[in-house]
C-alpha cells in the first residue's frame, strides 16, 4: 500500500507521521521545531524524518503543512512563528531524499483532511474555518481545495461607526479589542469567557456584538460560496460549550459544526495533499 510521509510543523513542535492510501496514520512522532535559521530549520526537518521513517519501501512522497506563505511549487516565503523565510522546501528535502515533496499552509492542510477524512467528508462542498489568533478559512469542492484565503479574516466590517477588520474583533486576540471598544478591559478571551459565564452585565453585551459579528460574517461566506457545512476549530473553539450553541442559533442558513480531525488535521492534511499532488486521489 502507498504511503506518504506526513510532516505537520509548528513554531514548537514537529509532528510527523506515515500514512498510507486509507488514510490510517501507521506511526507518529514528535519533535522539537529549530528556529530562526532557515539552514537549521532544514537540517532539522531531514534530521527528524530520518529519525522517524527508517523503512522507504511504499514511500511515494513527502508532503508537510507548514504556519506560513507557500507558493505550489513548495517554496515557502515566510514562517513567522518559526522566524525563518525564503526556504526552499520542497527542492532541498526532494534532492536530500530523492522523493516528490510538497508543502502548503497548515490550514488549507487541515480543510483538506476536514473534506477528505471523517464525518464531515460525505458533503460535497466543505468550508473549513480556524478561529484562534486570527481567523483563516478555506473551500474544499469534492475533497480539493477550491478557495483559500489568508485574507479571509481581513474582511472589513463596520463596528459602532468604525472600519475594522473582521478578524481583529472576532477572533482570540480581537476579543480582547471589542471589549476594549466597549470600556472592557481583559488579558484574554479566556478572561472574557469567564466573565460571560458569570453573568456580567458589560461582557454579556459584548457578548451579543460578538456573536453578531460572527454570524455577520458567516451568512456572508454562505452566501458567496454555499456550502454545506463550515467545519470550525481553532483556540477560541475551546469555550465553545459557552457559545455554540448561540452561534448556530444566529446562522440558520448556514450548517455550523465541530470539526472533527482534531489534532491529525495538520498530518491527514498534508497526506491527502500529498496523494493528490501525485494523482493516487
Amino acid at each position: 500500500m502507498k504511503k506518504i510521509i506526513s510532516l505537520d510543523i509548528g513554531g514548537t513542535n514537529t509532528r510527523v507521521s506515515l500514512i498510507n492510501e486509507n488514510y490510517e496514520v501507521e506511526k507518529t512522532l514528535i519533535y522539537d521545531t529549530v528556529i530562526g535559521s532557515t539552514d537549521k530549520f532544514l537540517a532539522n526537518v531531514i534530521k527528524v524524518v530520518r529519525d522517524a521513517i527508517t523503512d522507504y519501501s511504499d514511500v511515494v512522497a513527502i508532503s508537510a503543512g507548514v504556519p506560513g506563505r507557500v507558493r505550489e511549487s513548495g517554496y515557502i516565503d515566510t514562517l513567522p512563528n518559526v522566524h525563518v523565510t525564503n526556504v526552499p522546501f520542497s527542492e532541498i528535502m526532494g534532492k536530500e531524499f530523492g522523493l516528490p515533496v510538497f508543502a502548503l499552509n497548515d490550514a488549507q492542510a487541515a480543510a483538506l483532511a476536514e473534506a477528505n477524512v471523517g464525518e464531515w467528508s460525505k458533503y460535497k462542498k466543505v468550508y473549513f474555518t480556524t478561529i484562534s489568533t486570527g481567523v483563516g478559512g478555506a473551500l474544499c469542492v469534492d475533497g480539493k481545495l477550491k478557495n483559500s484565503s489568508n485574507e479571509a479574516g481581513h474582511t472589513l466590517i463596520n463596528y459602532k461607526g468604525k472600519t475594522l477588520e473582521f478578524e481583529h474583533v472576532a477572533s482570540g486576540t480581537g476579543l480582547t479589542r471589542l471589549c476594549d471598544l466597549n470600556g472592557l478591559y481583559v488579558a484574554n478571551a479566556r478572561e472574557f469567557f469567564e466573565m460571560v459565564e458569570n453573568k456580567n452585565n458589560l461582557a454579556l453585551r459584548i457578548y451579543s456584538d460578538w456573536i453578531q459579528i460572527l454570524s455577520n460574517w458567516f451568512n456572508m461566506i454562505q452566501s458567496l460560496y454555499e456550502p454545506e457545512v463550515f467545519t470550525l476549530t481553532g483556540g477560541v473553539m475551546k469555550s465553545a460549550h459557552l457559545f455554540f450553541n448561540d452561534l448556530q442559533g444566529a446562522t440558520p442558513q448556514a450548517n455550523l459544526q465541530m470539526a472533527g480531525c482534531g489534532q491529525m488535521a495538520g498530518l491527514l492534511g498534508a497526506a491527502v495533499y500529498g496523494f493528490q499532488r501525485i494523482g493516487l486521489k
